[in-house]
């Protein structure tokens, strides 16, 4: 497994977070709530990039989503220590290898496990999950023990080609949302293909879509250069198929 150059990349988007941080079974959460009734019963998991519930880009998407009717929790599975924004700085060569060890899934997602515990506790029965980049992963193994509901990834990092897939097949309930793009490393084209041939097509019953945005590059969604058409297309669009599908399938 193994990350690119464009995990940590991209561009801080501008605005003011609207969601609070709470403590949920002892572990930081960024949260965003409804201003609207909501099924209190429901939750949607906000899986991060690198960057951590720190960064406002992913703020500011937690508090999209809320504004759309969903209560969202997005986790610091990272325990404090995500990249820090400045990595995307013109210049910054940021170690992302060095930094992995201690972030891996044996480390980050017993946090996951213990959110997701307590949010039972407190009544929340039906979960759906979107990640980003590095969240993507936990996505897909959340859904091979059918935890959640739903999934959606969004350039997802470090899944195995074709085993994951093939896997996600064979063992998950949740239908797939995938939002690709053009240039992606860490899912690329070929990749995107596999997807296709293994989910597509009815072959997956609970149900698959896979949204391509062309012109975009991996980290799109969540960090891309707002100014540029094509990749402001992509994460307008990334983020209301996300919204369609949580509202059809949660």
């Amino acid at each position: 497994m193994s990350f690119c150059s464009a995990c940590v990349q991209g561009v801080r988007h501008k605005g003011e977070p609207e969601g609070k941080i709470e403590t949920i079974g002892g572990i930081t959460c960024y949260v965003g709530t409804p201003t609207v009734d909501y099924p209190k019963d429901k939750v949607v998991l906000f899986l991060p990039d690198v960057f951590g519930i720190e960064l406002l880009n992913n703020k500011l998407l937690v508090d999209d989503f809320a504004r759309n009717g969903f209560k969202v929790v997005a986790p610091d599975y990272l325990h404090g220590d995500a990249i820090p924004e400045d990595a995307m700085n013109p210049g910054k060569n940021f170690d992302l290898m060095a930094w992995f060890p201690g972030h891996t899934t044996e480390k980050t997602r017993p946090i996951l496990d213990t959110v997701i515990a307590a949010l039972k506790e407190h009544g929340v029965t039906t979960f759906g999950a979107t990640g980003y980049c590095f969240g993507g992963r936990y996505v897909f193994d959340l859904a091979f023990e059918n935890i959640i509901k739903v999934s959606v990834v969004a350039h997802p990092s470090l899944l195995k080609t074709p085993d994951d897939l093939e896997k996600y097949a064979a063992t998950s309930k949740a239908p797939l949302l995938i939002n690709s793009c053009t240039v992606d490393q860490q899912f690329p084209l070929e990749s995107q293909a596999v997807a296709d041939k293994i989910l597509g097509d009815g072959k997956f019953a609970p149900g698959y879509v896979r949204e391509y945005f062309e012109g975009c590059t991996h980290g799109f969604a969540v960090r891309g250069d707002l100014n540029d058409p094509a990749t402001k297309a992509g994460k307008e669009g990334a983020f209301s198929k996300t919204v369609e599908f949580f509202l059809k399938h949660l």
